[in-house]
């Protein structure tokens, strides 16, 4: 079956002195900073976007990891008087060149994760997620960037 909707976002990374991820504050979760694709925009559009309106930083603060791309699908349903649909999710990693003020505007507020797998965070998107960070920088290390 076919996503009948489509997200992407970032998990950022950054390195002060150890590699630390930045997570967004719902009520009740940690998130990613992404969002719903808008009409005619790529994944990757959308993900700086994304993460643009909700964390403030911008593009050229970010190197994207080219061997990347986390993708997962599960279903919502976002009302009662809605059906369940197919969502598709795509995740790019990226990490700061340097570092940037986050300025939440869609969240309760970010927090900086340590590095420091495995983690336990949130079972359905995070934790596989970090999952699968973690076996990237095994077999490629991480990234070059300080």
């Amino acid at each position: 079956m076919r996503p009948q909707i489509y997200s992407s976002g970032f998990l950022i990374f950054r390195k002060q002195p150890d590699w630390e991820f930045v997570l967004m504050k719902h009520a009740n979760r940690w998130d990613l900073p992404k969002g719903h694709l808008d009409q005619s925009e790529t994944k990757i559009e959308a993900a700086y976007r994304e993460l643009k309106e909700e964390t403030g930083i911008e593009s050229e603060l970010v190197w994207r990891d080219p061997d990347f791309e986390y993708t997962s699908q599960y279903t919502v349903q976002y009302s009662r008087s809605e059906p369940a649909r197919l969502k598709e999710l795509t995740i790019f990693l990226g990490v700061l060149y340097r570092d940037a003020e986050i300025i939440t505007t869609e969240h309760l507020g970010h927090r900086w994760f340590r590095w420091s797998p495995p983690h336990a965070i949130q079972s359905e998107t995070i934790d596989p997620l970090l999952e699968q960070v973690a076996r990237h920088w095994e077999k490629n290390g991480p990234p070059g960037i300080t």
